[in-house]
């Protein structure tokens, strides 16, 4: 608090009176605590921001690494390739595959594209995580079974198993792309797998670095 400290006064009159002395003090106490109270107030009233995390499934030392363990009718391979070009094909590679034109398809990151294929090929999971959504919003099922049976729906047998190949030429937006469409597509089963052989002749093929004339050799 401001003190204000006077000096004595002078009797008499007719004697000069000599000018009084203030003395100034501030006391800065009464600031800390308030400083302390507005630091606990924005602590409790303010929301912290919380890290952004993708999820991403790779493979572990306990799982096989052959892409092959994957089901022929379940298995979509994408593959990225540079200037945000990007390729897919269903079902494994056979020698077959290099002859049939029409076994690599050259898609893109639109609506059109790559979702659209997704949503196509996961139709079953997506009209029952539907079902799922309106018995939670009807208070049929708790927050807990919804999370547990929404995993469940999206690793149900028949269900796509995604495996994601990145050639050098990509980049990292590309691979972002590509798990944010996982995402909306509801895909359950996704991995990022190393790129093959067979993968990259594909796709040479298809930009015309290889050509039929080449495969006869």
């Amino acid at each position: 608090m401001a003190e204000v400290n006077t000096g004595g006064n002078d009797k008499g009159k007719g004697k000069k009176v000599k000018q009084k002395k203030v003395d100034l003090r501030v006391d800065f106490t009464p600031m800390v605590d308030m400083n302390m109270l507005l630091i606990t107030f924005f602590m409790f009233c303010t929301s912290l921001s919380k890290p952004q995390t993708m999820e991403i499934n790779m493979p572990t030392r306990d799982e096989p690494s052959d892409p092959t363990v994957a089901k022929s009718s379940e298995a979509i391979t994408i593959l990225l390739g540079g200037d945000n070009r990007v390729f897919y094909y269903f079902g494994m590679i056979d020698e077959e595959s290099y002859l049939n034109p029409k076994f690599l398809v050259e898609s893109d990151y639109s609506e059109n594209g790559l979702r659209a294929m997704l949503l196509n090929r996961n139709r079953k999971a997506i009209a029952d995580l539907q079902e799922l959504k309106l018995k939670k919003l009807n208070n049929q099922i708790s927050e807990e079974d919804f999370k547990k049976q929404s995993i469940e729906i999206k690793g149900q047998k028949g269900s796509p198993t995604v495996m994601i190949k990145a050639l050098d030429e990509s980049t990292y937006k590309n691979l972002i792309n590509v798990l944010d469409e996982m995402q909306i597509a509801n895909i359950g089963k996704y991995a990022i797998v190393d790129i093959q052989d067979g993968d990259l002749f594909l796709v040479r093929k298809a930009l015309g670095l290889i050509t039929d004339e080449d495969l006869k050799k």
